[in-house]
């Protein structure tokens, strides 16, 4: 069952606009949303909110249509933009108590459970806290009143390597009992190889892919080659890169052809997400 759809979503602004933008997730599931900087990944997840008006689509989330149910379906999904830096001379403690009273469904054993496990002092003022503790404790927020969905940006930034795998375990504790999912924007793509199902990819507010993390990584290759056998090839690679000793592209497995006779390697998210760039790059 679809916990999540959008559907040709639509924004424009003077500099930049969202085209037609469409993806779905199903429960039980973590979705990485990646893209470079400036590809439309927060304007997507703030306009699937009501935080900008969109000019344009239909957002459903837990099977309701978010124009007509925004209040009910904010009881159930959990959002986090960047760490708390508001009221950041208040005390946690008190931030807290303010958040507790717009959901019904708060619990504080939950919220109780998270501070102690990412070690957050209720005395400490947000001020008083690094960039990553600011994080986790909008984590803690966004957990604690039994949230079905969570949609987080960047929720990894920030973090030190130790930290950022205990939060993928935190995600995946999350999703295991096949009822909730996550949408979570990130330019670390090493994250999204360790966790994430399901990778939709924006470029120039355009959607490329939406598909499994697999499916996704199968359907490229990372060729290499010498000069002489670049030109016959331009037209079928996203984008290349020459170099001293020939070149170096990505191509649709799809597209090869055993006569090539190219080096070829798997490539990763971080691959895929530079080549495409390259290619919008050029085309711009």
């Amino acid at each position: 069952m679809e916990i999540l759809s959008v559907q040709h979503l639509s924004k424009h602004y003077p500099k930049f606009d969202l085209k037609d933008v469409s993806f779905s997730l199903e429960k039980g599931y973590i979705m990485g949303f990646i893209g470079s900087n400036g590809a439309g990944k927060t304007t997507t997840l703030k306009s699937m909110l009501g935080l900008v008006h969109k000019d344009g689509g239909t957002i459903s989330m837990l099977g309701m249509d978010f124009d007509q149910h925004e209040l009910e379906i904010k009881q159930h999904i959990g959002f986090m933009f960047g760490g708390v830096d508001y009221y950041a001379k208040t005390k946690i403690r008190t931030i807290s108590d303010v958040v507790r009273r717009f959901y019904r469904e708060w619990d504080d054993s939950i919220y109780q459970k998270y501070m102690k496990r990412f070690a957050l002092d209720e005395n400490k003022r947000p001020s008083e806290l690094s960039s990553g503790m600011r994080i986790k404790y909008s984590l803690v927020l966004a957990l604690s009143h039994r949230a079905k969905l969570l949609l987080l940006d960047e929720p990894t930034s920030g973090l030190d390597p130790v930290a950022r795998d205990n939060l993928l375990e935190l995600f995946q504790e999350f999703i295991e009992d096949g009822e909730r999912s996550i949408l979570f924007s990130t330019h670390i793509t090493s994250d999204l190889e360790k966790c994430a199902d399901f990778i939709t990819y924006i470029e120039n507010g355009r959607i490329i892919e939406s598909r499994t993390k697999d499916d996704l990584l199968q359907g490229y290759r990372l060729v290499k080659g010498t000069s002489e056998q670049l030109a016959p090839l331009q037209a079928r690679l996203i984008a290349s890169k020459s170099h001293a000793y020939g070149f170096s592209g990505l191509i649709k497995t799809a597209d090869l052809e055993s006569a090539d006779h190219l080096e070829i390697e798997e490539p990763s998210l971080e691959d895929i997400m530079i080549y495409y760039a390259k290619k919008e790059g050029l085309n711009e």
